[in-house]
């Protein structure tokens, strides 16, 4: 039974997002008082350990497919193995194939995940990974510069969504202001995949020339094969949608030759779920109007000013980190390069796994968590710019561990701020268009650094004190403006507001036409911050 409020019987806080006149529904089964915390608690870790390791074991492949071409640069370079050597390419050529890639993924990332809200999400998943993992090993039958260009054109087109997709499925879990320490968790797999694959690649170039591959060739063959396998689990692994208690789920059509996947929660637990997070249970299904008022969103383009900048350094280091360590000294081999290549990301998993969770306990202040992680980035860089000398060039090295570890929550807090404002104005079409319009827009950064920057800039990539100096400096110019979008963002929620949108204010329900908005448990509890109680040194 639900009851009908009026906005001024709500809490301040929920006051200032509404419009006068709305009117509210509050479930009543539950009330707003005596909740069972312990048990919501347990509801959501029961859904982590269902969803969590699934995310991260295919972001971990998904990374590792789509970054192993920074790798191949310097794999059995000595013996002439290289990327560059066996496909007869020019580092403007690899930088331009390395670009291509975020092209098709800028394009495709909206309609991917427009897509996703009307299917399976779990099949969309699915489909992507096997997808990826086919491409993957296609790139090692690579033989000339056309097919490194057509391989990642064509990944751009499978992949995008997939990052923007993982954003939008959590909040069909999890309200938003438990999705950072999520996003968080699964994408530590890019830094572990970072690492491991640096590490792994060592044993790769011990496989060159074995059953007529070179190292690379073996690299890409054999992750792709794993990508496939994987995605195909994920039938059984994802959960579907949830459903409300009672409700059966369509089999008709395409569906009844799908896998169908047991649900994520059964019982008391899906109760529990469906009272804590009911909007997720009442969408209505969006139109082209409705995408529209989020695509004209002002709140859209500073979020994809910050991403631009963070996921754009990030790319940078990702693709072209073992070609600035090998700027600083150059007399390193292939495998040393690989170790220390490994180290910048371990720095990055470091620093998800501390703010994250904070950030989600202070998701009032996301700005703040977001700023200081970038100020440290940008100190590593001025660092890896201007540190060390010729004879000693660690400083630079450290330089670039300080930027890893300024790097890793930045990109989660981004895409979780993106989903806390477009939940609550336009709903379920606003979590997934934004999260697009963020990712997809954003990687326009990824371009400018793969493609502009470093090997792609003849000038600044010749041998000598200043190598690279200019890109890192270009680096650092857009990492303050992401800073400068984050201080925008925060002051013009605070003097214009964050109010329902054009439709509606909550994912599952809608304004118009007299209908009410449902406040569940959930978006009661978010009016406060969790602050650090009930962690395990506070019970």
């Amino acid at each position: 039974m639900d009851k009908e409020i009026a906005v001024e019987e709500l809490p301040r806080a929920l006051q200032n997002n509404a419009s006068k006149g709305d009117v509210f529904r509050e479930d009543t089964e539950l009330g707003s008082e005596g909740v069972d915390m312990a048990k919501i608690e347990r509801v959501y870790k029961k859904l982590d350990r269902r969803i969590i390791p699934a995310f991260w074991v295919l972001y971990f492949l998904c990374s590792a497919i789509r970054s192993n071409v920074g790798l191949a640069q310097t794999m059995n370079e000595k013996q002439g193995h290289d990327l560059a050597e066996v496909l007869h390419l020019t580092p403007k050529q690899i930088s331009t194939g390395l670009a291509l890639f975020y092209v098709c993924y800028v394009l495709f990332d909206l309609p991917s995940n427009l897509i996703m809200t009307k299917l399976s999400p779990h099949v969309w998943m699915s489909r992507i990974v096997v997808g990826v993992g086919i491409i993957g090993a296609c790139m090692a039958a690579m033989k000339a510069a056309w097919s490194l260009y057509l391989l990642r054109l064509l990944l751009g087109i499978i992949i995008a969504g997939m990052w923007p997709g993982m954003a939008y499925y959590l909040t069909l879990f999890y309200p938003p202001s438990r999705t950072g320490k999520r996003i968080g968790q699964y994408f530590t797999a890019a830094q572990v995949s970072a690492s491991v694959v640096g590490l792994v690649s060592a044993g790769f170039q011990e496989m060159d020339g074995l059953g007529g591959l070179v190292g690379f060739q073996w690299m890409f063959l054999l992750y792709g094969l794993v990508g496939i396998l994987v995605g195909i689990s994920l039938l059984w692994w994802l959960p579907d949608r949830p459903l409300p208690p009672g409700e059966v789920r369509n089999r008709n059509g395409w569906r009844k030759w799908i896998p169908q996947s047991k649900p994520a929660l059964a019982g008391e637990d899906a109760e529990i779920h469906y009272h804590d997070l009911t909007r997720v249970y009442h969408r209505r299904a969006w139109t082209v109007k409705d995408l529209w008022h989020v695509v004209i969103d002002w709140r859209v383009w500073p979020l994809m000013m910050m991403y631009f900048g963070v996921v754009g350094v990030g790319i940078g280091v990702q693709n072209y980190g073992t070609v600035i360590i090998q700027g600083t000294n150059p007399h390193l081999t292939g495998v040393q390069l690989s170790l220390l290549f490994a180290p910048i990301w371990v720095m990055d998993l470091i620093a998800i796994l501390l703010v994250t969770p904070i950030s989600d306990r202070f998701h009032h202040h996301r700005a703040l968590f977001f700023s200081v992680p970038v100020l440290i980035q940008i100190a590593g860089l001025l660092i890896t710019t201007y540190a060390g000398s010729a004879s000693n060039p660690w400083p630079r090295y450290g330089g670039l561990l300080i930027v890893g570890f300024g790097l890793g929550p930045t990109v989660p807090i981004t895409m979780t701020w993106t989903t806390e404002i477009f939940q609550s104005r336009h709903g379920e079409v606003g979590v997934a268009a934004a999260s697009a319009l963020v990712s997809g827009l954003g990687n326009l950064g990824s371009i400018l650094t793969t493609y502009a920057l470093y090997t792609g800039w003849p000038a600044d990539s010749k041998p000598g004190p200043k190598q690279y100096r200019k890109s890192n400096l270009v680096m650092v110019g857009i990492l303050c403006g992401s800073i400068l979008s984050s201080l925008i963002m925060t002051l013009l929620l605070r003097f214009v507001g964050n109010g329902p949108g054009a439709k509606q204010i909550s994912s599952g329900s809608s304004t118009s036409d007299g209908e009410g908005v449902i406040i569940d448990g959930a978006a009661r509890r978010e009016v406060h911050e969790r602050g650090l109680g009930r962690l395990w040194w506070r019970r």
